[in-house]
């Protein structure tokens, strides 16, 4: 691949990439799940800002001794081999990308319902057709004008900055002047146990820490990628763990911690019109709902074409229908259809079993534990590098011994967070990584 890219546009991919419609959907989750405690939320923005920031720079050094190599699944193959990086594909292309795909659909129609000023903007019918909508589009968009899907997300990308930023300053300030942080700050509308609160934070919060591994699909094309990537993860992750915390900050300075809870998914817009105005607040809203269709653009990009490189990668015959690629448009038919189906079952699955809890005791949240499986994924990659003896020992070691901590703690924090819940989503991905394993052949 030609070396086309330099550390500023790598350290924008990685800022892009992460920053989407997770921030407005889960700042709103960690206040409610921290009982409006500030100090503990922000303690869990900086605690997951960690994380994300170890793993990546992690990953940058995986990148670099394997230079070349693009991507979680090329990481796989190169460190732990064929066979685990083909379950990761299938692990990707058949619950985590389609579930994610599945909530960022239901997003921008849910804040499009808030904008609207529906009483039922969560969980009602018309809600729910409009973020299958959303995914159609989407779907038609990317698998039939490709090119067009790229410009959006570039457009969204520059778009989904605005309100996060206008909040972060311009919220800071104004509640810094009015006293409403300080008020937020030392008033707790709810107490409960510490780490109660601050694991159910933390586990929300990797839905809106996600995406920095998308960014090491570029160390081929990095000019000096051995020394670029590493920095640019680096820098990239800083960049956004200090906008969340003082968008998070922001929004303190808005509105009453308890205002905000009682107003659930409308939250966010009650704080922008409070600082902007009725018709400033409602403007830079709309933002917010495209800053979520954009990023459902970006995962329905990779979500068209994840059977494709699967089936591409390997010589199984059982895939090799996903191998075909339309003409006209450059894209691989089947495997966007493909994806659209999976996500369509992902929506139905969100809405019946995690907003409607219609499956009984078997339900889980999609948006979150996904996530967490990624960082018990990366284990065995990091371990692979502790095995490199070519590497000095703090990129041999230290780090990576580093992020096997980090994904540990995850772990730890999902299941003391969701409890019976991982059990019912383990039954899936057992099921799932079965299936595949039918799929999978003896030439995969």
């Amino acid at each position: 691949m030609e070396k086309r890219y330099n550390l500023p546009v790598a350290i924008a991919l990685v800022v892009g990439t992460v920053i989407g419609s997770g921030i407005f959907f889960k700042a709103e989750a960690v206040l409610t799940k921290t009982g409006g405690n500030l100090s503990v939320g922000i303690l869990a923005f900086i605690i997951m800002g960690v994380v994300m920031i170890i793993s990546a720079y992690t990953f940058g050094i995986v990148s670099g001794h394997y230079e070349g190599v693009d991507g979680l699944v090329g990481f796989a193959k190169a460190s732990c081999g064929k066979n685990f990086s083909y379950y990761i594909g299938w692990f990707m292309a058949i619950i985590y990308y389609p579930s994610l795909v599945s909530v960022l659909s239901w997003l921008p129609a849910r804040y499009f319902g808030v904008l609207m000023g529906w009483d039922d903007a969560v969980v009602g019918g018309r809600t729910m057709m409009l973020a299958g909508v959303f995914m159609v589009v989407t779907y038609a968009m990317n698998a039939l004008a490709p090119k067009l899907a790229g410009k959006f997300a570039v457009s969204t990308t520059i778009i989904k900055l605005i309100p996060l930023f206008l909040m972060a300053i311009v919220g800071t300030i104004v509640g810094l002047t009015n006293g409403m942080t300080q008020f937020n700050f030392s008033h707790v509308v709810t107490e409960m146990p510490f780490s109660t609160g601050l694991f159910g934070a933390i586990v929300a919060l990797a839905f809106a820490f996600e995406g920095w591994i998308c960014a090491t699909s570029i160390g081929s094309e990095l000019k000096d990628s051995k020394r670029n990537l590493p920095r640019a993860l680096l820098v990239g992750t800083v960049i956004v763990a200090i906008v969340y915390v003082i968008y998070y900050i922001g929004l303190a300075g808005a509105v009453e911690s308890s205002v905000m809870m009682e107003g659930g998914e409308a939250g966010a817009k009650m704080a922008f019109q409070n600082i902007f105005g009725q018709v400033g607040g409602a403007l830079i809203f709309v933002f917010v709902v495209i800053s979520c269709w954009g990023t459902c653009n970006g995962l329905t990009m990779a979500v068209t074409r994840a059977m494709y490189d699967l089936a591409a990668d390997g010589e199984n015959e059982k895939l090799a229908c996903f191998k075909n690629v339309d003409k006209s448009t450059g894209m691989p038919t089947n495997s966007a259809v493909f994806g659209l189906l999976m996500s369509a079952l992902w929506l139905l699955y969100f809405y019946g079993g995690a907003i409607m809890e219609g499956f009984g005791p078997f339900k889980f949240d999609s948006s979150e534990l996904p996530i967490i499986t990624l960082y018990a994924l990366y284990i065995p990659i990091y371990i692979a590098l502790m095995k490199e003896k070519t590497l000095p020992t703090f990129k041999r070691t230290v780090m990576p011994v580093l992020a096997i901590l980090c994904s540990l703690f995850m772990v730890f924090a999902a299941i003391y967070s969701h409890k019976m819940n991982v059990v019912w989503y383990l039954i899936v991905f057992v099921v799932v990584e079965a299936i595949g394993a039918f799929f999978k052949g003896k030439k995969a």
